[in-house]
This record gives structure tokens, C-alpha cells and sequence, in this order.
């Protein structure tokens, strides 16, 4: 056997192991859109009026009321924005093995927007729980017995933004292990 071939064979399989870690990035980019982007929208349609108010008073919940599910809403539509704008360098990634330099750019704003998708995540997370649960030593009521269509539409786009968030802490190690082998 031709040492020359066995050189060529173990290329083949770098080549083939950056292309498939590649094609799961782009899978999960798409994933990670369809998660912020479906949570943004859940959560920015969001509202509903109790049936028995009167003309004197409405009783009504809406998701710009409180600031926390407004920076949610920014903070996924920017996420997604973001995730989107990277697709066209994970397709540039998959056609080719060599891109360092840009798949450590991604590596650094996936960074960024984890730290921006976690904390408004979070931020709605703790709104919601007190939504859910009150606070009797702050003397706040729990207010989802009254507005549960509310809470269950703010409680389904908290589960797509926390789905984006665990796609993002899989990308990040993913890339920097594809990028640790292009050094050797």
C-alpha cells in the first residue's frame, strides 16, 4: 500500500467529519430560528381581555404592560436576525473545510447572542413564575387563574426561546472543536 493513499484516506475523512459538523450547524442555525422567531412572535401577539369588564374598567393583559416580555421579544427578534444573517457563512462552511478565520467570528458573535438570548429568556422566566405562582410577602397576586390564555401563550414562547438557548451552547463548543482541528 502507497503511503501516499493511506494520507489521502485520512483527508478524506477530516474533510467528511468538517462537512457533516458543518451541515449539523446550519441544521441547528435553522432550528435556532424557527425557535426565537416563533417564541418573538408567541409572545408579541400576546393578549387577552377578561369577559367581564365593564366600560369603566377592562381588564386586560398585554405583553408590552411589562418591560421584561418587551425586552424578550427585542432580544429574540434580535437573536433571530442575528442567526439569520449567519446562514449564508454556515453554508459558506459546509462548501468549505478551510475557514478559519470565519468560523471564529461566529464562534465570538454566537457568544454574544447567547449572553443577549439568555438573559431576556430569563428576564420573562422570573415575570412569568411570579404570573404563575404570586408573591405573598410582596402581596402580589398570582394573576394566571384570571388570564390563563395569557400565560399559557407566554409560557410556550418561553419554551422555544430556552430551546434556542440550549441550541446556541451546542453550537459554540461544536465550532470551536471543528476550529481545533483545523489548527492541527
Amino acid at each position: 500500500m502507497n503511503p501516499e493513499e493511506g494520507a489521502d484516506d485520512r483527508e478524506q475523512k477530516v474533510v467528511g467529519s468538517y462537512r457533516g459538523f458543518s451541515i449539523l450547524d446550519l441544521f441547528l442555525r435553522i432550528l435556532a430560528i424557527v425557535g426565537t422567531l416563533g417564541s418573538a412572535v408567541a409572545m408579541g401577539t400576546t393578549d387577552e381581555t377578561l369577559p367581564f369588564s365593564t366600560r369603566a374598567f377592562i381588564f386586560q393583559a398585554q405583553y408590552d404592560d411589562i418591560p421584561a416580555f418587551r425586552f424578550f421579544v427585542i432580544s429574540n427578534g434580535t437573536v433571530c436576525g442575528y442567526l439569520s444573517l449567519s446562514l449564508p457563512m454556515a453554508i459558506y462552511h459546509v462548501i468549505r473545510k478551510g475557514a478559519a478565520r470565519s468560523r471564529a467570528l461566529l464562534i465570538s458573535l454566537d457568544a454574544i447572542m447567547l449572553a443577549v438570548l439568555t438573559a431576556g429568556a430569563s428576564t420573562a422566566a422570573a415575570i412569568v413564575y411570579l404570573a404563575h405562582k404570586g408573591n405573598a410577602s410582596a402581596n402580589w397576586l398570582a394573576i394566571c387563574q384570571q388570564y390563563q390564555s395569557f400565560c399559557n401563550r407566554v409560557t410556550g414562547s418561553l419554551i422555544g426561546s430556552f430551546g434556542a438557548v440550549l441550541i446556541l451552547i451546542l453550537l459554540i463548543p461544536m465550532s470551536g472543536l471543528v476550529l481545533s482541528k483545523q489548527a492541527m
